[in-house]
């Protein structure tokens, strides 16, 4: 096999089980996250968003990788580490979760799956929350176990990936609903499949528990969906930009809170249990948040890919905040972005600059999300 001579591979930054089946059909460049290589191309961005948003893509997402807390103690940790309320979740759930720091800053959001009353896992975004979690529980009274399991996870999102899954596995799978997870195998390849995803399309994530069969894995998913449209793809800035999907570290860090990003229903301050950043998050609250996310349709050329910048929102030459994330959508033949700005600022329909080059650029504040999803239909 040939490699592309600018990539170099070492063994610093690990690989997933899906890494050359990625270099056999066509990946073009690499990000790293979480210490992993994760395919960020297969050429044109806006490909990849059609062919998410018209037939289905399968996207190695194998770098979101999973902190398992098991144990006496698992729920009463898991809970310690978040403020939204898990009182009621029953194992095959999954919920989209805030992890906070003690002064409610954001440290990740992860996808948390509870597998059984005693055994979760936090499927991560990009930070080293199985540090974070080690210092609460060596530093707590715990009994619980701590490990990174033999699990990766694959995307296969879009509207066709219903049609997929059923090439896979039948009517199996069929019943399965939004935000739950099911234990399965495919052809005796271990599995657990999520009806989850990040691209506010409906979708499927696959979690290999068995690393020496991502190859087979990944084979057996596109020869089954090719012929019904499937494409390897990545996780698409567009798209996730239209959905208003945050992207930890480009959107949200330990400096921003789940208010100032419009997350407050991921919050119980009420429930009973002390978990990390109640208190400070119970004062932001009472107080109001110093920022509030905002979307704002900024007026010029279409934008030749995504910012790799922050980019200064003023009003009449002061800064008042920042661009986080910045595309072109071709649907909706805007120019969209999502943005941290003074609350007093973030009123709908208002008129604000952003410091593109040497001419800003006028920006209307609009509400979110700039495009419904269809996630949860299919």
């Amino acid at each position: 096999m040939t490699r592309p001579e600018d990539y170099v591979f070492g063994t610093l930054v690990r690989k997933s089980p899906y890494f050359e089946a990625t270099l056999r059909w066509g990946v073009k460049a690499f990000s790293v996250y979480n210490h992993m290589y994760l395919p960020r191309s297969y050429g044109d961005a806006q490909e990849n968003f059609w062919n998410l948003v018209n037939d289905a893509i399968l996207c190695d997402v194998g770098a979101e990788r999973q902190v398992e807390i098991a144990g006496p103690d698992a729920a009463r940790f898991v809970q310690k580490l978040t403020p939204r309320d898990l009182s009621d979740m029953q194992p095959g759930q999954c919920k989209y979760v805030m992890l906070v720091d003690e002064k409610g800053g954001l440290l990740n959001d992860p996808i948390l799956l509870k597998l059984a009353e005693d055994r979760f896992w936090l499927s991560l975004s990009d930070s080293d929350i199985m540090l974070w979690a080690k210092g609460v529980c060596v530093n707590g009274d715990f009994d619980v176990t701590l490990g990174e399991p033999d699990a990766s996870p694959l995307q296969l999102q879009g509207p066709k990936s219903g049609d997929v899954m059923h090439e896979l596995f039948g009517d199996r799978l069929d019943d399965l609903k939004y935000f739950h997870h099911r234990r399965i195998d495919l052809d005796s390849i271990p599995l657990i499949v999520s009806r989850t995803g990040w691209s506010k399309e409906f979708g499927y994530e696959l979690f290999l528990l068995d690393h020496t069969r991502g190859d087979e894995l990944w084979e057996k998913v596109m020869t089954a969906g090719e012929p019904l449209g499937l494409k390897p793809g990545h996780t698409s800035t567009i798209r996730r930009i239209e959905g208003a999907l945050l992207s930890y570290r480009a959107d949200a860090d330990a400096n921003t809170n789940p208010y100032e990003l419009n997350m407050g229903r991921l919050v119980d301050l009420d429930m009973d249990a002390d978990f990390i950043g109640k208190a400070a998050l119970r004062r932001i609250h009472d107080e109001g948040p110093a920022r509030k996310q905002v979307g704002l349709v900024i007026d010029c050329p279409p934008l030749d890919g995504a910012n790799e910048d922050y980019w200064d929102v003023m009003e009449d030459g002061d800064t008042i905040g920042i661009v986080t994330s910045a595309v072109y959508s071709p649907r909706l033949d805007k120019n969209i972005a999502l943005a941290l700005v003074a609350t007093d600022q973030a009123e709908i329909g208002k008129v604000l600059d952003v410091a593109l080059g040497d001419t800003p650029a006028r920006a209307e504040v609009v509400e979110l999300p700039f495009y419904a999803g269809n996630e949860t239909s299919g």
